[in-house]
């Protein structure tokens, strides 16, 4: 344990120091700033400039839910346009307060400090990198004074504060694998709880703070086991088994079990209805049961304070709405139910009264709002939306689907310039998704918003193997990357070709993480001609290379949808996507972060490969950035970089 009392001195100084600040984030958050309201903005029928577009983001960021203090007046949040640090807004709106914490870096390998209220309300926990690894640390809501809690140098992927505010409970890798540990508060005494060679992670408490329920997966990720032990790590109970349900994120998927306030029964994520439901099991054991049924995945659960209901957001073709269903099970009430956008992260009150959650469409980044239970009345409480007219220069995309083979229907985003005059005819991008286990969705998104308003057509497709259509969608491009899939892709072209407003001889692909990878299979798999530019963002080229030099998820992604590499070498070889490199007609961009990862060097072999070939390709590897172009200033330059491509290639121009 560390503690810096001189942090005393400065919470005093930078409390009174906050007040002065109010005004500006204020501002910011809630759409005061005059000078940024005109920026760059030419008119109603000008594209928006890069730098202006670059500057609509949400004020809410962190990749955590906002918090409630527990007596219910404000809500915490971290804000982007504070650097990340953390501040706070009434339940009514109004100007935020700046919370004088130093939250410091997360780290390569921590993607958020995960602020928690302790349930006093005396202590902030959250997770930092500024003393080395990930470690948790203590911030005083009485003085401000500092606490670093752990000193362990592993990684902590979950965490959970006891009811009785006593301790913490948390995953940590210190010892190769995920492990459940808990740290007393505020002195700092660690204790190991769990030394399964398996990962058990993400662990909540019982009521009476006695006992811990956690997730445990088997070696390959696919299949869970919920169980509880007493707080001092002993009597180890199994609760419920969940099979078949592959979790890429080591638990995050799978998500918290969760136990309901009278400690009975333990609510957790099941993907054995063919669709990620919530279900319930007595905390004793015995037969699970959905809480609300339905043909759509679910996300966000949490009980009510009294245990009476449970709040969820249900996904129906990308639209995300928020629900509230009784704990007993029946017909769910929803609350939020937008015509299009994403309802996220919702929270409920100290009281049961209310449920915080964030709400943006592709227009709209995320906001905070406010739910009343007792009327449904909504209040909104940022305004990401800050910049004054920008917001209006934003193209909304149109929800569409279309045949493809295998008598599939394709859902998909159709983005396209705005005031089209007749005769206009627009170069088509096709944009394809990463994961290969993810889903676009009614959210903003500003690289497709880029190249809308410059001129292009843009389909965003969830092809097969998207998530957010049932299991046995998801399920259908495993052992078939960048081949089956790359079936509902050419259908998109077609479908792109059909539009009086599309140039039909100029056709782009482009994607991330797995689009990049998608796109530099689909280039050397298709008919010459179908694509006229492609460029592959964080792509890899070899999958039998980066079985054996990528990190685990990685591996552990490749064995549940291509099958373990020894017994399968000849399809990991076939569907690399270097294999289709002699058959590229293309012009192709390959771009990524210039890292120390082999990720990166593996999307420069591909560039190395496309260039003994002959091929014609540009190549770029921005820095400093891990495999992923991150920093707002890199994605400036390289959205530059992708219209000068796109441009020179499908519309014959030699630069923008």
């Amino acid at each position: 344990m560390r503690e810096n009392r001189e942090s005393t001195r400065k919470f005093r100084e930078q409390r009174n120091m906050s007040r002065m600040v109010l005004s500006t984030i204020g501002a910011l958050l809630l759409g005061g700033n005059p000078t940024l309201a005109q920026t760059d903005h030419a008119g109603a029928n000008q594209p928006l400039s890069i730098d202006a577009l670059l500057q609509i983001g949400s004020v809410v960021g962190g990749g955590f839910s906002p918090q409630w203090s527990p007596d219910g007046s404000r809500i915490l949040f971290s804000s982007s346009f504070n650097s990340e640090g953390l501040v706070t807004v009434g339940i009514n709106g109004g100007f935020p307060t700046r919370m004088p914490i130093d939250l410091g870096g997360t780290g390569h390998f921590l993607s958020s400090n995960d602020p928690r209220w302790s349930p006093d309300g005396k202590w902030i926990s959250y997770i930092s990198t500024k003393s080395g690894p990930p470690e948790l640390w203590l911030w005083s809501v009485e003085d401000g004074h500092v606490v670093q809690l752990t000193d362990l140098g592993g990684r902590i992927n979950s965490l959970n504060w006891s009811p009785d505010s006593r301790w913490i409970a948390f995953a940590n890798d210190r010892y190769g694998g995920f492990d459940i540990w808990k740290v007393a508060v505020p002195d700092g005494e660690v204790v190991r709880l769990t030394d399964d060679v398996r990962y058990d992670v993400y662990p909540s408490w019982t009521p009476d703070s006695r006992n811990i329920v956690y997730d445990r997966l088997d070696d390959r990720w696919v299949d869970h086991e919920v169980l509880e032990i007493s707080a001092d790590g002993g009597n180890p109970r199994l609760i419920v088994e969940e099979t078949d349900f592959f979790d890429y994120g080591s638990g995050r998927t799978f998500g918290y079990p969760m136990v309901s306030p009278d400690g009975n029964t333990v609510l957790f994520r099941s993907h054995r209805s063919g669709w990620i439901n919530y279900w319930t099991v007595p905390i004793g054991g015995g037969a699970p049961r959905p809480i609300a049924p339905e043909d759509a995945d679910q996300t966000y659960a949490s009980w009510s304070p009294d245990g009476e209901q449970v709040v969820y957001v249900s996904n129906h073709d990308g639209t995300q709405d928020l629900r509230v269903v009784s704990a007993a099970g029946g017909e769910p009430r929803i609350l939020v139910a937008p015509d299009m956008g994403v309802c996220s992260n919702p929270e409920w009150s100290p009281d049961g009264q209310n449920i915080s959650y964030l709400f943006g469409n592709p227009v709209k980044p995320n906001d905070l709002f406010v739910v009343s239970l007792h009327d449904g009345q909504t209040t909104q409480l940022t305004s990401s939306t800050f910049a004054g007219n920008l917001g209006e220069a934003l193209i909304a995309p149109e929800k569409i689907t279309y045949p493809s083979e295998d008598g599939l229907t394709i859902s998909a985003y159709l983005y396209k310039p705005a005031n089209i005059q007749p005769g206009d005819r627009f170069p088509g991008i096709l944009w394809i998704h990463g994961g290969p286990t993810s889903q676009f969705r009614d959210t903003f998104q500003q690289h497709v918003q880029f190249f809308a308003q410059r001129g292009y057509v843009l389909l965003l497709p969830n092809i097969r193997g998207s998530s957010g259509y049932g299991k046995d969608f998801e399920k259908m491009n495993n052992r078939c990357w960048g081949e089956c899939d790359l079936k509902d892709a050419l259908a998109g072209v077609e479908y792109l070709k059909t539009l009086p407003y599309t140039d039909p001889d100029n056709m782009g692909v482009t994607g991330t993480s797995y689009g990049g990878d998608f796109t530099m299979a689909g280039i050397g798999r298709v008919p010459p001609g179908t694509f006229q530019a492609a460029i592959a963002h964080s792509g890899e080229g070899d999958w039998v290379r980066a079985y054996f030099e990528d990190e685990m998820r990685h591996v552990k992604l490749w064995d549940y949808e291509f099958g373990p590499f020894e017994e399968n070498e000849e399809l990991y070889r076939r569907l690399s996507p270097v294999t289709g490199i002699p058959n590229v007609t293309t012009p192709t961009f390959v771009i990524h972060g210039e890292g120390l990862y082999p990720s990166s060097e593996l999307a420069r072999l591909f560039a190395t490969e496309l260039e003994r070939h002959y091929k014609v390709f540009w190549h770029k590897a921005y820095s400093p950035e891990t495999f992923y172009v991150r920093s707002r200033a890199n994605r400036r330059q390289m959205l530059l970089d992708m219209l000068d491509f796109f441009d020179r290639f499908l519309k014959g121009k030699g630069g923008h």
